[in-house]
């Protein structure tokens, strides 16, 4: 296996974008792998990396479907109910809490 070219922080050559960058320009990497890695040094623990991809490699962005903006849809509204009180809430339910604030808050909830 061959060692991925180091590139210091801002100095990549053209040609390279991280996966961020690749979404602002309507790509994806498409399957392919990691070509580069940013290293930004920091002082009291191990560089900030950042992964870089071709862009001659990467594919346009898959478009959204009916289908698919239906079943996100779902699963944003299947997240905004309680598992405690069977309410739809009306925002997605924070994971650290496991129900809504209402329930978390109230005295009586279960241990």
């Amino acid at each position: 296996m061959a060692a991925l070219p180091v590139y210091r922080w801002r100095l990549a050559p053209d040609g390279y974008a991280t996966y961020r960058q690749l979404r602002a320009m309507g790509l994806r990497p498409g399957g392919q792998n990691v070509a580069a890695q940013l290293e930004r040094p920091r002082r009291r623990r191990g560089p900030l990396v950042a992964y870089l991809y071709r862009i001659d490699a990467a594919k346009p962005v898959r478009p959204m479907t009916p289908a698919r903006w239906a079943a996100l849809a779902r699963a944003n509204a299947a997240q905004q109910i309680c598992p405690n009180c069977r309410r739809d809430v009306g925002y997605r339910i924070p994971r650290s809490l496991g129900m809504c604030t209402p329930c978390h808050d109230s005295p009586t909830r279960a241990a």
